[in-house]
């Protein structure tokens, strides 16, 4: 009953303060605290005003809201103190809880099936520890590049959190170069690169391209995934080659009868027939998803970058990036930023470029780049050598390095005593377009280290049995599965078969076995990546997938 006369007593001063001494008429609405006349029939009885005291009260007509200048404010802390007065405190009950929650974060691939997986819980560990500070600083870093890959991943029906595999790669780093030779944020090899449609050559390397390095691998990614039906497999055949997977699925097919989906993958791991580094490779990927989503909860403070947005010019061939740049009114350092895919400082030569330039500086951007002097927009310098030339001397000469001189005349002949060959065409940057330049290796540079003979192999199309491959080849079928290490003749379509195995000098066996024994000897092979800094895992990454290709 006390509860009762509680809420008549709480309805009754919020009348009171509301509507004082207005009895309105019964053909009108109140409208903040004024009365206003209902159009219309005048059988009609308007609707009771709701009681909301906490704001004045307002009328939507069409689309713009109504106030009444002389409405009366009353706050919840006026009605609650005087009914206090009046009832007394005893009808105030303990105040509602706060709502403290905070949603539990989401993912569209599966991790928390293996969050306590031995291997993941390893890593949580680990990133969450020692390497806590290198993870938040590649995790801030890849904040600039999260909405466009997860775009690219959505648009190529990929669960946007594959965007955690660039993390393992190379740390968000479209730099990133690889003992192996594989470069760029998803660390491509040159061939891989080229048949997944990028340019790679010595004036353009879109496998430092953010975003035609990200379509690139979401092509390649999707692939793998159609052709293994999981996630996690494909991850792993990303890192150490489909030809090696799809090896041990068939290898182990009778063990992983009936294993649903992602679980194929740690089943297969435990099989101690993936490389080290490629049964390290999935549990990282989860356990940098488990740490991104929360990253407070394990220590970090991570702060969004502004993300990587711009607008396009096209410009002729040739031209140096300092001149767009200025025309563009923006600093070479900015436009490398957006461009780090041209390598020479400047367009590639005899063909019209499109240039990425800061968001709003393609407004105005024609006029101001037609103001430019020839100077501006010269980018080499053409000279013949002579005899008793120099590299050294022609460079100092110029006011560029001899690696930028080398850069631009990749076939330099020089004599015996090590000057230039006269009658020699050279073209010479300028020192704004060297300057602009990256010193990094040839490009076209493709490293197998552990491939040192020619090796065979055959893709299998539908249709096809062990005995038809055998027979094309002119081999038996106990030879491929014994050079396959398959215990059955189980295969599918667009399983990779060995037809021969690699051959190799003794010295180079020996150099193998070191190899093995040293990757086999750690626990933690691309574990250690992240505590000893981004070259290892540039390294240890780019190997597979350099062995990927000859398997």
């Amino acid at each position: 009953m006390r509860i009762r006369h509680s809420l008549i007593g709480m309805l009754f001063i919020a009348g009171c303060y509301a509507h004082p001494a207005t009895t309105p008429h019964p053909h009108t609405v109140i409208v903040a605290g004024a009365p206003k006349r209902i159009a219309g029939d005048s059988t009609k009885r308007a609707p009771a005003p709701a009681a909301t005291p906490a704001t004045p009260a307002t009328a939507t007509v069409g689309a713009k809201p109504v106030v009444d200048a002389g409405a009366t404010s009353v706050s919840t802390t006026d009605v609650t103190k005087r009914a206090i007065d009046v009832f007394g405190d005893s009808l105030v009950d303990a105040p509602a809880a706060k709502s403290d929650s905070v949603e539990e974060p989401t993912w569209d691939m599966d991790v928390r099936s293996y969050e306590t997986q031995e291997r993941v819980a390893h890593y949580v560990t680990m990133f969450t520890g020692r390497a806590k500070d290198r993870i938040a600083e590649r995790l801030q870093r890849g904040t600039r590049y999260e909405p466009m890959i997860r775009a690219k991943m959505k648009a190529g029906g990929l669960p946007e959190d594959m965007y955690y595999l660039a993390l393992v790669e190379s740390g968000f780093d479209p730099h990133a170069y690889s003992r192996a030779a594989a470069v760029g944020m998803w660390q491509f090899m040159t061939s891989t690169a080229r048949d997944m449609g990028l340019r790679v050559d010595r004036w353009v390397d879109e496998r430092r391209d953010p975003v035609r390095s990200t379509g690139a691998a979401v092509r390649f990614i999707r692939g793998l995934h159609e052709e293994f039906g999981s996630l996690y497999l494909a991850a792993a055949a990303y890192n150490g080659g489909p030809g090696r997977v799809s090896r041990g699925l068939a290898r182990y097919a009778d063990d992983l009868e009936g294993t649903p989906g992602d679980d194929a993958f740690f089943v297969l791991a435990e099989k101690d027939y993936l490389r080290n580094e490629t049964r390290e490779y999935v549990p990282q990927l989860i356990a940098a998803a488990l740490i991104a989503k929360e990253p407070a909860r394990y220590g970090m403070t991570l702060h969004s970058l502004p993300p990587f947005a711009y607008d396009s010019v096209r410009v002729h061939g040739g031209t140096p990036i300092a001149a767009i740049a200025r025309a563009a009114h923006a600093s070479t350092r900015e436009l490398l930023d957006l461009n780090p895919h041209l390598l020479r400082g400047m367009t590639p030569p005899r063909e019209d470029f499109q240039v990425r330039v800061p968001v709003g500086a393609a407004a105005g951007f024609d006029s101001a780049f037609a103001a430019l002097s020839e100077k501006e927009l010269k980018a080499t310098i053409g000279l013949e050598t002579k005899k008793g030339d120099s590299a050294e001397r022609l460079a100092e000469s110029h006011g560029i390095s001899v690696a930028a001189l080398k850069a631009f005349n990749p076939n330099l002949e020089r004599l015996k005593s090590g000057r230039l060959a006269p009658g020699q065409y050279l073209a010479l940057p300028t020192p704004a377009v060297a300057e602009a330049s990256l010193d990094i290796p040839d490009p076209a540079i493709e490293k197998f280290p552990h491939s040192a003979g020619r090796v065979r192999v055959h893709t299998v199309r539908r249709g096809e049995t062990m005995r038809s491959i055998a027979l094309k080849y002119d081999t038996s079928p106990e030879r491929l599965m014994k050079i396959n290490g398959l215990r059955k003749p189980r295969i599918f379509p667009g399983q990779t078969l060995l037809l021969t195995r690699a051959t190799s000098s003794s010295k180079g066996s020996k150099a193998s076995k070191s190899s093995a024994s040293k990757s086999s000897g750690k626990a933690s092979g691309t574990s250690r990546s992240f505590g000893a800094g981004k070259q290892s895992k540039k390294r240890s990454g780019a190997s597979s997938k350099a062995d990927a290709r000859t398997k």
